[in-house]
């Protein structure tokens, strides 16, 4: 790759970091509480952004984000009030700014900025778009306003003679391997320099500490540049040091007379104050600020490294299986040397494993984050009030399911906006505030995530979505259905209430769309409505795309695997316990209560299966869609570690089956879906025939 092309795509990436970073202190700010650190937070991103797109010359980026912080400077610095209009304005910007960082990387056109520049303009105060033929033209097109004096009444404004800059760095900017020597150096070019050190914060060579700052600088630039040409200078280590800059005004002209004399100033320079000295650095306080900032270092990896990693350890988990399989096997299985050494490299791979998943994780917030723009934008298009609750936005999973996450996500906040939510004039009839609420909501729960997108807006109208799926020919008109089965219909193809099309919904094209992007990635999605109350939508979905632990059961010649995060209880059941129920339904009692019993082994059709439940193991588990469930099976053969191989790329889809692993003896094992056992059952109700078998397996 092009050098130049490798730091334009780091530069992308930081882009992407400072966006979010922009993005997440403008919503703080939304909510109220724009704290003095929150607002500097969002004028570094936003000035960070416009210093590295000046780099490579992006000059629409730098244009709109130098508008953009000259506004954040206002608000900063208190002549400009933050409140709510404000507010929305900086939303809007932020919004835009993100278009034109897009633009940039695709090397598209910038998108129409204009409504929003004018909302700025007159938040800063600037009107140089309006009297632009009055501006001067070198600064022609650059926002500004000039300052105009009354000759007679107003005085000249001093001229600069200099600059006197305090210099003195802190312990983040060598960290971050800059050099104090190139700042000044850079200086030099601007003019004649003068440096004088300041030593007397250094320590006894014995006290000092190679991570610590000790010396600070004093710079008499003679040049009468301007102040911004010196604050460049320092753009990227503004935020690491201690910086003061101070002008030195030229002597004023003499008044013009008969004879014409050259004006020097011979008044000296004013005399230089040294910096105060820092408070001395215990050496504890600098090893542990020392380890502090190690620990916060970064580096930028390729995911796809990263993959093959995670690939590794997966045949290496597979391997060490075989491993222990093949020891069992053998006389090796008594010596403990052996035995100790298979126990510690399975300690080591499970520590392995789970430190190269913990790289491939990362926070939800990076998709959360996309979807309060998303809301402010279908408020403004459905005229609806909304306001979007985010929780659990430190949520962390699997970077491949963060990926796939955000189109679903947005089809249903789509979807809870323009459905869910009432207009304004039809919640306050029923007696709710005007404004609506859609919340978006992650945790971890079993070793699984979950996703909820809630609204407490209509509910949803279970008697319209029946009438147009009899429309629509989707179900007939004789169908008997749960309030649950009818609330599912909204995912099948083709199916939507709109009552006309629009850009926002009307086609049919969404939630089966969200339904199948779940289950692909090993999910599940389950509605829960009430009438005049509101929808909530939670997906579950696997904290990882590459291994789980799970148990290994036997059902007649075939092997299956069972993810741990379901599993309840096993249990030894008595043919008291097992009571028939309807026909061919059978319930297990467990603790004076009862619950379905599933015999996996005809349900999925193994051939020499069929022994009495009674005479095998029955697994107690827990599904989303029915709650607990009773699978029964021949034998618990053990618990393990598997590698999960995808099972639709390899094959096809069969419902119930989740995915497929390798064991330790070479064979392969199909991972059950506990909720697709659910549906498979249901389906063999309703069609009253047995579905095909999954096979025989190797």
């Amino acid at each position: 790759m092009d050098p130049m092309e490798s730091i334009r795509q780091g530069f992308f990436q930081e882009c992407e970091e400072l966006l979010l970073a922009m993005e997440e202190g403008l919503i703080v700010m939304e909510g109220g509480d724009a704290d003095p650190e929150t607002i500097n937070a969002v004028f570094r991103a936003v000035h960070s952004i416009k210093g590295g797109a000046g780099a490579f010359g992006f000059d629409n980026l730098v244009g709109f984000a130098h508008k953009f912080e000259t506004v954040l400077d206002h608000v900063r610095s208190g002549t400009l009030a933050c409140e709510a209009e404000c507010i929305k304005v900086l939303l809007r910007a932020g919004d835009v700014l993100a278009d034109h960082f897009a633009a940039a990387r695709g090397g598209s056109p910038p998108p129409a900025d204009s409504d929003v520049v004018e909302d700025l303009q007159l938040l800063s105060g600037d009107t140089a778009a309006e009297g632009a033929g009055d501006e001067p033209e070198e600064f022609a097109g650059l926002g500004f306003e000039p300052i105009k004096f009354d000759i007679e009444t107003e005085p000249h404004a001093p001229a600069i003679a200099g600059w006197i800059i305090r210099f003195a760095p802190r312990a983040a900017l060598y960290a971050k391997a800059n050099d104090p020597y190139l700042l000044i150096r850079e200086l030099g070019t601007l003019g004649s320099a003068e440096v004088l050190a300041d030593l007397s914060t250094l320590p006894p060579l014995d006290a000092v500490e190679p991570d610590q700052a000790y010396i600070a600088w004093t710079i008499v630039l003679n040049a009468p540049v301007e102040r911004a040409k010196v604050e460049e200078v320092f753009e990227f280590a503004s935020d690491d040091c201690d910086l003061e800059i101070t002008p030195v005004e030229a002597a004023p002209e003499p008044v013009a007379s008969a004879v014409v004399e050259t004006a020097q100033s011979t008044e000296p320079l004013p005399e230089l104050k040294p910096i105060e000295p820092r408070p001395e650095v215990k050496k504890e306080t600098a090893v542990q600020a020392a380890t502090e900032n190690t620990s916060k270092q970064t580096i930028r990896v390729d995911l796809d490294k990263v993959d093959r990693l995670v690939n590794l350890v997966g045949e290496l988990v597979i391997t060490q299986a075989m491993l222990a399989q093949r020891v069992a096997e053998t006389d090796l299985s008594k010596s403990a040397t052996v035995g100790n050494g298979l126990v510690e490299l399975e300690h080591l791979l499970r520590e392995l494993q789970e430190g190269v998943m913990a790289i491939r994780t990362q926070p939800v917030k990076s998709v959360f984050q996309r979807m309060p723009r998303l809301v402010r934008e279908l408020s403004a298009q459905t005229s609806k009030q909304v306001h979007l609750s985010v929780e659990g936005e430190g949520t962390e999973v699997d970077k491949t399911v963060i990926e796939r996450l955000g189109e679903p996500l947005t089809h249903m906040i789509r979807n809870a906006v323009d459905h869910g939510l009432e207009t304004p004039k039809e919640r306050v009839d029923a007696g709710k505030p005007s404004e609506g609420t859609v919340t978006l909501s992650a945790s971890h729960r079993g070793g699984r995530i979950v996703i909820e997108v809630s609204d407490n807006g209509r509910g949803i109208d279970r008697a319209r979505v029946r009438a147009k799926a009899i429309e629509k020919g989707l179900i007939s008109a004789g169908a008997v259905l749960s309030d649950e089965e009818v609330d599912n219909l909204i995912f099948l193809p083709g199916f939507s209430t709109a009552a006309q099309l629009s850009n926002i919904s009307g086609r049919g094209v969404g939630m089966d769309v969200v339904r199948r992007s779940i289950l692909d990635l090993g999910g599940r999605i389950v509605i829960s409505s009430n009438p005049g109350q509101g929808s909530r939508f939670s997906l579950t979905l696997p904290l990882t795309l590459a291994v789980l632990d799970g148990m290994v059961v036997a059902v007649g010649s075939q092997t299956f695997v069972l993810p741990l995060t379901h599993i309840i209880e096993s249990l030894k059941p008595r043919v008291s316990d097992i009571q028939a129920f309807g026909r061919d339904r059978s319930l297990l009692k467990v603790r004076d209560s009862y619950v379905p019993l599933v015999d996996v082994g005809r349900l999925l059709g193994v051939a020499d299966s069929g022994r009495d439940a009674a005479a095998g193991v029955v697994i107690l588990v827990e599904s989303e869609g029915c709650g607990r469930l009773a699978l029964a099976v021949d034998r618990i053969l053990g618990q393990r570690q598997v590698v999960i191989k995808s099972f639709e790329q390899n094959y096809r889809h069969i419902e119930g089956i989740a995915a497929a692993t390798i064991l330790g003896d070479g064979r392969v094992a199909l991972i059950l879906d506990v909720d697709g056992i659910v549906n498979r059952c249901r389906a063999q109700l309703a069609d009253a025939t047995p579905l095909p078998a999954t096979g025989t397996g190797p």
